[in-house]
């Protein structure tokens, strides 16, 4: 699955957008600047978005790597 497909399917199950996800990952504590901070693990965020969202760890993974600067909402 491309990264696009994994975002569509994330906003598909949960109704929040990358911008949206970023807010409520900030709200949680897991980010700084916009960035994760260093002491977040993907394992934290994998576990937050299976209890609030029940996404999947390739998802979950989506979303990590978004919020450590991996990825973008615009890479393939």
């Amino acid at each position: 699955m491309s990264f696009q497909g994994y975002l569509r399917t994330i906003k598909e199950k949960t109704g929040l957008t990358p911008a949206e996800l970023r807010t409520k990952a900030n709200e949680k504590g897991f980010t700084a600047n916009g960035l994760l901070k260093p002491t977040v693990k993907a394992g934290e965020i994998v576990s937050w978005l299976k209890e609030e969202y029940d996404l999947g760890h390739g998802h979950s993974m989506a979303v990590y790597a978004l919020l450590k600067g991996i990825k973008n909402e615009d890479s393939e």
